[in-house]
């Protein structure tokens, strides 16, 4: 009788140690959440982990944070989420170079695969070829003469070594024959300032974030590195126009969490990031700053961060970059 109870009561601890996270599950989120971005603030990444934030705030009731930790080809923030505890109240937005940095960087604290539990791609925006307004040229045949009479002079920002902005310009260098001076800097928007005040001759800008400097010109877009040219810019030429079909360069932003976050955290993250990117509002910001939306399932995410990851094993082997 007395072994009866005893498994009685190891039965019922049992059941209340697995009712207890589905109960915690079922209450998310029940405080503010953090969502880091890489890149400062102003950025591309921070516009769209912004817009997310807000409506993921309204749907589940709690404050959705955006933390900003630039710096380190977003490895900073990616390894701040990769330690996190797995209850999704830490999660980041991030940007292609999350598959790229391994190819970069010694001694990752994350493996972009296995680290993380991928919510959704949310966007994704061509790479806009911009040059500083004060500077002579108007098109991208009129650089590319520029640079090939004096290689090596004339200067491009991005936001970091091995990020989508190096390896948009260390295609197109190829690609034209030509040699440019690189300038890394920490975020997006620290490139742009740069590129407005003159301090850098050119920069790839991800159309999404940009795209107000643009219209506004304050900087001169010279060819979109996408398929067809954007309803913002719409006077702005391909890269396959101006006699470089193969000049493609796509970012995308997507949402995840640490690995081993709950099947139903993840599940509910994702259906309010969808629904946020549904939205009229939401969607109409992003596609005239040049964004295509996205919003894909956390299992078709995880098969593309796969599959950029295998794809940039090879890009870098054209390139020699010396690990940081």
């Amino acid at each position: 009788m007395k072994r009866r109870i005893l498994s009685l009561a190891a039965l019922a601890a049992c059941a209340w140690s697995i009712a207890m996270p589905a109960a915690a599950d079922a209450a998310y989120p029940a405080k503010p959440v953090r969502i880091i971005v890489g890149y400062s603030a102003g950025g591309p990444t921070d516009a769209v982990a912004r817009l997310v934030a807000a409506h993921l705030q309204a749907r589940l009731g709690q404050p959705f944070v955006v933390d900003n930790r630039a710096g380190a080809g977003s490895n900073i923030a990616s390894e701040a989420v990769a330690a996190a505890a797995p209850d999704g109240y830490t999660l980041l937005v991030a940007a292609a170079p999350l598959t790229m940095n391994s190819h970069v960087y010694k001694n990752l604290k994350f493996d972009a695969v296995k680290s993380f539990a991928p919510i959704s791609k949310l966007s994704s925006a061509p790479g806009v070829l911009a040059v500083r307004t004060d500077w002579g040229v108007g098109s991208v045949k009129e650089l590319v003469a520029a640079a090939k009479k004096e290689p090596g002079k004339f200067t491009y920002g991005t936001t970091g070594l091995g990020g989508s902005q190096h390896m948009a310009t260390e295609q197109f260098q190829r690609l034209a024959g030509v040699k440019l001076t690189h300038i890394p800097y920490k975020g997006a928007s620290n490139v742009m300032t740069d590129l407005i005040a003159g301090h850098v001759d050119m920069a790839f800008m991800t159309a999404t974030g940009a795209m107000p400097h643009l219209q506004a010109g304050k900087v001169k877009p010279l060819a979109v590195a996408g398929p067809q040219r954007l309803s913002g810019l719409p006077n702005v030429p391909t890269f396959a126009e101006a006699g470089y079909p193969a000049m493609i360069s796509d970012s995308w932003n997507g949402l995840l969490a640490p690995a081993g976050t709950p099947e139903a955290i993840v599940k509910k993250l994702h259906a309010a990031a969808v629904e946020a990117l549904q939205m009229p509002e939401i969607r109409t910001k992003l596609e005239s700053q040049g964004a295509i939306v996205i919003g894909n399932s956390p299992e078709e995410f995880r098969a593309d961060i796969q599959r950029e990851v295998a794809h940039w094993a090879e890009q870098f082997k054209a390139i020699k970059i010396e690990m940081q």
